[in-house]
């Protein structure tokens, strides 16, 4: 259930079935979202992903005393890059939830935002054909970056849709609650992958 991956070239094709519908939520943080998705699509596979060791440790311990009935779920150690960069074969999530990642609002951090035109670009080869891309983030500022890198994107249609069976309180992550208890929104974006090569 819990892997660590190392930052050499390896990929993760037995975590990827092509006959199963594989979700990724990529930076899983508590895994609050991640075992509510595992609950709600027991016939899914559901992988957390997160460069946080303890995090996933306290998610594999919640499972196991809390949730015994849930055995569709993965975790992986790895960074987001890597994993997404070259550890998951091609063409093998339908679809990866990223979900309020780090902003870095001050302008001399900017550079590690996970969500720019380049990364677009990587998921474009992890994303199946007609699968989905879901962001989220509490920031506005970032919002407006992350609209930006996607905007010339030739990989990625908008496709309100793709998150329709998400929408609801259940699925809601833990930054996303605390934010809104402060009457700060999070913006849920949602792309299907289209079929240009």
């Amino acid at each position: 259930m819990l892997h660590v991956i190392s930052s050499c070239y390896e990929k993760y094709n037995h975590l990827f079935p092509e006959d199963k519908f594989i979700e990724l939520d990529l930076g899983c943080g508590k895994g609050s979202f991640t075992v509510a998705l595992a609950e709600r699509y027991p016939d899914r596979h559901i992988v957390g992903a997160d460069i946080m060791l303890g995090r996933l440790r306290k998610i594999r311990n919640r499972i196991t005393n809390h949730y015994p009935h849930i055995e569709n779920v993965d975790l992986l150690r790895a960074t987001a890059v890597e994993l997404i960069g070259f550890q998951l074969p091609r063409f093998s999530v339908d679809r990866i939830h990223i979900l309020c990642p780090d902003p870095w609002p001050k302008a001399r951090h900017r550079a590690k935002r996970l969500l720019c035109s380049e990364f677009f670009g990587r998921l474009a080869n992890v994303i199946k054909p007609g699968g989905v891309l879901h962001v989220a983030t509490d920031d506005k500022p970032y919002l407006a970056f992350i609209l930006e890198a996607i905007k010339g994107n030739k990989y990625f249609d908008v496709d309100e849709t793709g998150i329709d069976d998400i929408r609801d309180e259940g699925m809601k992550t833990d930054f996303e609650r605390q934010w809104e208890k402060q009457g700060i929104m999070t913006t849920h974006l949602s792309y299907r992958r289209n079929d240009t090569p």
